[in-house]
């Protein structure tokens, strides 16, 4: 397929969260290269000294999104670095899977407050910037599993869901402010799913009617778009990218 048509985000402000690797870290790069400016929110503080040390455009903010205080904080920063936050992306979140008769109240927690909390805490500390200004995108990263269930998961599956709930109320609460609230719902090659046996990832890769998982890279332009001002009319989705997976 020849060429492509990216967005221009020049002069945009762009919040990613997970940042460091994976889709978050392509999510960064896509707007990097797109012009925008790019806070890229992570836990991992050397993750994202590797992922992103001399990269201009690029602010590493090494924050538990988990944690709402620490991230209505950051968000002041980046605000000041940047001078807004056009645009906040959540994707951060972590895995801890287990049948539930065997999950510990741990497991269950950290998964909602990283996945749910921190979707919430970077929402309502980015909101009141994004009001102030007439204008904003918030794209979330959900998952299949928040919509059907699966075994072993689910903490993961409650926090997707979640989100998916999340994403529809505060489009409609929001709207009125020029602000526009979305998801997407990958099905990608990240380390989590490198985690998977091999048998049981060559099942699942014969449920995806393309036959394959995404690279990361290919989930960044669905976010791009939902983010772009050719999306202005569009809130309240949740945007399969999932190689028909949902069908």
């Amino acid at each position: 397929m020849a060429g492509t048509l990216t967005p221009d985000f020049t002069g945009t402000s762009v919040l990613v969260t997970g940042g460091a690797q994976g889709i978050g870290y392509e999510i960064v790069k896509y707007f990097l290269d797109a012009g925008a400016k790019v806070s890229a929110v992570d836990r991992d503080a050397e993750a994202l000294k590797t992922a992103w040390d001399g990269q201009e455009n690029v602010r590493q903010v090494a924050v538990d999104v988990s944690d709402s205080a620490a991230v209505a904080e950051a968000v002041d920063g980046i605000v000041e670095w940047a001078g807004s936050i056009d645009v906040a992306v959540n994707n951060a979140g972590i895995t801890r899977d287990t049948v539930v008769w065997k999950m510990t109240d741990e497991q269950w927690k950290i998964v909602l407050d990283v996945h749910l909390g921190g979707t919430f805490a970077v929402t309502r500390a980015v909101v009141p910037h994004m009001r102030k200004a007439g204008s904003g995108r918030i794209v979330n990263v959900t998952s299949f599993t928040g919509m059907h269930g699966n075994v072993g998961q689910a903490n993961y599956a409650a926090a997707k869901g979640g989100i998916i709930a999340f994403t529809k109320t505060v489009a409609k609460e929001v709207a009125r402010f020029g602000i526009t609230v979305n998801a997407i719902s990958p099905n990608a090659s990240t380390a989590m799913v490198a985690a998977i046996p091999a048998d049981r990832l060559a099942e699942m890769t014969a449920t995806v009617p393309l036959g394959r998982f995404a690279d990361p890279a290919e989930m960044a332009p669905a976010v791009g778009f939902l983010a772009s001002e050719q999306a202005a009319y569009v809130t309240g989705v949740v945007l399969p990218v999932d190689g028909g997976v949902s069908m």
